[in-house]
């Protein structure tokens, strides 16, 4: 997650505020004062330097429960849920209409919607659209058959069983798309999941092998045979998973960057020839390809004739189960959330119409997001956001040319990397059209398949093509926000820029705190441990000093440090270096969003709103946007999965490297939070 900035550095023509204030006198809104900090959220009995993310959000905590149908709840997730809602009652309205253009933005989504919702044509049909599929895997005799399966189905987009494939931006040429291979072939969401034996890693290794079993028992199998396949795949996946490399060492760029030959690494890997499943990918005329973990592929090379043909059927027809489960039937779903529930603890599965909606966002997000933007997000906002990323662009500018750390020379360099910086903001400027998808109203599965394989060769037809960098990683009613390092842009879709993050009647502290943190944040992924890999035009290359990229590490592992010793679940760590990136871009966006706070009126004044001053207001702000409580299961997974640093982590440990906030609420030694000024870490 990322965050904002001000206006211009010398001419202050137009606060934040005194934009909102014109904003809300066009719109038919009232200019009635809100409290966008509200006390009765806070926990005041807390000093606010023992604990601030509890001071700023611990009544709130007390007094709401996690809702049945989520892990976790709070601001982030509010702010999902109401875009969520704006989604279901969209396309409510628009399946309604059945009298569309065929191929029309409306047609689309509201059919999808529509076959989506045919619960009763979902419930009578079972597993029969995919029966075909089953079957075609059973008939398989021989190695090169369990090929031709692994390549049917990555070609149509429906599995990725193996291994994972696809066409993306050469780091080191960055006007060149190049086919990349990745590990995958699992299901658990990590290698540690498979290769840990504590209670909670046994646990889930369990519930994997009841889901196996469930949908192999639902698609007609005995349940001892059911047992004897999930066993199989259990077998599989954990061969894999043993050969992958893990999340930390996929943060380092270099070690995932290896080019081969298409024929060379075909020697590699003796069962795959390269140059023929590329071909049969539509991939063709490829003399070379980037590798991003070779070792994995040597081994899942080998097991493809270690593993008898008769096991090599189950784990396809595995990855069709699994890949189609949540569109099949009711007993499908329930079999999946079962699964599922055990990773996460969720207690209820969402409406279907979440569900749906969610997934129409997912297949036709850009004719979706047309709607969504035309209801939901005026161009003023996109303006105001603009003018918002100029200042902070601005501040980080100054903020690097005051580093005492580092060299004229880097710093030149820097800049130069900061001023290339190309930003999108709600939504893109060329919309996707989806040519060729086909979307009939009454076969929910047959449009997926359609929307699949349209993504399938919209990904293939890139190769040889000039880079696209219209393109967004992200539908407009997303509640998010990215940084991508090939391309150099940060990227803000509209479902981020509403409350807490951002309100046009908001004043600059509440603003500049939210939505200033989110824009500082994306602008610091561009300099975190991994950002700063790739220079101003995107290409992976060293553009340091080995003196200056010393003394960021130095840094960089205080920052590990700090984060290492935070517990979760009272005995969980933070893995510091899993999160090091977004741990970074939290420390820098605070730091740059906050003096670009300080160059509006609010944040040059001493005045008062609602008892606070400007800065305190700036620091709950940011407090209350990672306003967040989650189960614990949850919480467990996403400490092996997530590069985020748990919520409350993400409200406090920035803080204590800020001097502005030890000033603002008289933190001294002796509060729990207190780090002496020498110990406060200093990078961006």
């Amino acid at each position: 997650m990322k965050i904002p900035g001000s206006i211009l550095m010398g001419t202050l023509c137009l606060s934040l505020s005194a934009f909102a204030q014109d904003y809300g006198k066009n719109k038919a809104g009232s200019n009635t004062p809100q409290h966008f900090i509200d006390t009765a959220n806070m926990n005041t009995s807390v000093k606010p330097g023992d604990d601030f993310f509890e001071y700023a959000n611990g009544s709130w905590l007390k007094r709401n429960a996690i809702p049945a149908k989520q892990v976790r709840w709070g601001s982030f997730l509010m702010l999902r849920q109401e875009s969520l809602d704006r989604l279901v009652s969209l396309l409510s309205e628009v399946s309604k209409t059945t009298d569309a253009p065929k191929g029309s933005l409306k047609q689309g989504v509201g059919d999808l919607y529509a076959s989506a919702m045919d619960s009763a044509a979902i419930e009578k049909l079972g597993y029969q659209p995919i029966k075909p599929d089953l079957q075609r895997i059973e008939k398989i005799n021989n190695l090169t058959g369990i090929i031709n399966e692994i390549i049917y189905q990555h070609r149509n987009g429906w599995a990725s069983p193996l291994f994972g494939i696809g066409v993306s931006v050469d780091a080191r040429n960055v006007n060149n798309y190049m086919v990349h291979l990745s590990q995958g072939g699992t299901t658990l969401p990590d290698r540690d999941n498979y290769l840990k034996n504590d209670a909670r890693s046994l646990k889930i290794q369990e519930a994997l092998k009841t889901y196996v079993g469930a949908l192999f028992t639902l698609t007609g199998s005995k349940a001892e045979d059911a047992a004897k396949k999930a066993a199989t795949i259990w077998n599989i996946e954990k061969s894999l998973a043993t050969a992958q490399m893990s999340r930390t060492a996929m943060r380092d760029p270099n070690l995932t960057y290896n080019k081969f030959t298409t024929t060379g690494f075909s020697e590699c890997t003796p069962k795959l020839n390269w140059a023929d499943v590329l071909m049969r990918l539509e991939m063709k005329g490829q003399d070379s390809i980037i590798v991003r973990q070779p070792a994995f592929f040597k081994t899942a090379d080998s097991l493809l004739t270690a593993v008898p043909v008769a096991d090599w059927k189950t784990y396809l027809q595995w990855q069709v189960l699994k890949n189609s489960s949540g569109n099949l039937s009711t007993p499908f779903v329930k079999a999946g959330f079962a699964y599922n529930s055990v990773l996460t603890g969720q207690k209820e599965l969402a409406p279907r119409s979440e569900r749906m909606a969610s997934q129409v966002d997912n297949y036709l997000g850009e004719l979706l997001g047309q709607l969504y933007v035309e209801r939901y997000f005026p161009p003023a906002a996109k303006d105001y956001m603009q003018k918002l990323v100029n200042n902070l662009k601005e501040t980080y500018a100054e903020r690097i040319k005051k580093l005492d750390w580092m060299s004229d020379e880097t710093k030149t360099r820097a800049l130069k990397k900061l001023a290339a910086f190309k930003v999108k903001i709600g939504y893109p400027d060329k919309w996707e059209t989806y040519d060729g998808v086909v979307i009939n109203r009454n076969d929910y599965m047959a449009n997926i398949r359609s929307v699949l394989l349209w993504k399938q060769n919209d990904n293939t037809k890139k190769l040889g093509k000039p880079v696209d960098k219209t393109v967004w990683s992200m539908t407009p009613p997303t509640v998010n926000a990215y940084y991508n390092s090939v391309y150099n842009e940060i990227v803000f879709p509209a479902g981020i820029l509403q409350f807490p993050f951002f309100d046009f009647k908001a004043d600059d502290a509440i603003n500049y705190g939210g939505i200033g943190g989110v824009i500082g944040h994306e602008i610091t992924h561009g300099f975190d441990d991994k950002g700063r890999q790739f220079d101003a035009d995107g290409t992976l290359r060293d553009w340091w000093t080995k003196t200056d990229a010393d003394k960021f590490k130095e840094r960089a592992d205080k920052v590990v440090a700090q984060y290492e010793a935070l517990t979760v679940l009272d005995t969980i760590h933070v893995n510091g270096q899993l999160t090091l990136g977004e741990n970074l871009a939290d420390l820098g966006g605070l730091s740059i969003a906050y003096d670009a706070y300080k160059k509006t009126k609010q944040g040059q004044s001493d005045d008062r709103i609602d008892g606070f001053t400007g800065d305190q207001r700036f620091f709950l702000s940011w407090a209350q946007v990672w306003r967040s409580k989650q189960l614990p299961q949850t919480a467990a997974q996403r400490i092996l999965t997530d590069s985020h640093s748990p919520e409350e982590h993400r409200a406090n440990a920035p803080l204590t490297n800020v001097d502005a906030w030890y000033k603002a609420f008289n933190v001294k030694e002796g509060d729990k939070m207190y780090k002496k000024p020498e110990d406060r870490i200093k990078v961006w």
